[in-house]
């Protein structure tokens, strides 16, 4: 779990079923290994095009929906998380269900693994470009859970995901992780490519913001002095 202590991990294994979705996760901040806890079947044998191991990442994302698995990788690649996610869903009656519990699942995690916003910088935020696409990320720990996200995707779906769940994935995120995020796309003819620079760019913004700041350990970075409700 998350905590003030700065040697501590910052980690969190879950899982999640609804008559709807059933769903294993597992998420370090850090990158690395994943909680002992963490559910055996989501790192044995794990295969697939949403699947990469590294000396500082193990990342494995299996939705049922590919392009879903493909941001969630993008995700937390660029992030530096580890994270293991897997989904059973009801995607005979479509992917909003599954698509909108995987990333309250992700939110969840995060806001577990996280704990408080003590000593980090809070703020975060970062562009990203995919050749003719560019996206901007704004991140804050707010623990005030809002989200504007703005993609102008013009396509019915990427794959077998409707290009109107894209924005309320990273809505459903930011509700669950109790975050503020803005997240637009500037411009791009392309919308894959739109909506890969705006998880990159979101990544990028999240990975800035819960950067431990040296010298500010137990340090709350509000004028408030809490990040509280």
């Amino acid at each position: 779990m998350g905590s003030d202590n700065q040697n501590l991990r910052r980690w969190a294994a879950l899982a999640r079923d609804t008559n709807e979705t059933k769903i294993q996760l597992a998420l370090n901040l850090d990158g690395g290994e994943f909680p002992p806890d963490t559910d055996p079947r989501l790192t044995s044998g794990a295969d697939g095009h949403a699947n990469q191991s590294s000396k500082s990442q193990t990342i494995s994302v299996n939705t049922g929906i590919g392009f879903l698995d493909h941001m969630l990788h993008a995700l937390a690649k660029h992030a530096g998380w580890s994270l293991a996610l897997a989904c059973k869903g009801d995607l005979h009656i479509d992917d909003h269900h599954t698509a909108e519990d995987c990333c309250i699942a992700l939110g969840y995690a995060f806001a577990q693994a996280l704990g408080s916003a003590t000593g980090l910088a809070r703020f975060g935020s970062a562009y990203a470009p995919l050749d003719e696409a560019l996206s901007r990320a704004v991140v804050d720990l707010s623990n005030r859970p809002y989200s504007i996200v703005e993609l102008g995707l013009r396509r019915e779906k990427i794959g077998d995901l409707s290009c109107e769940m894209i924005p309320h994935c990273l809505q459903s995120f930011a509700q669950a992780a109790r975050v503020t995020l803005h997240v637009d796309c500037l411009r791009g003819q392309n919308d894959h490519h739109r909506a890969e620079s705006a998880f990159k760019a979101l990544a990028v913004a999240i990975r800035t913001a819960t950067s431990r700041i040296p010298g500010r350990e137990g340090e709350v970075p509000s004028t408030k002095g809490t990040l509280s409700v």
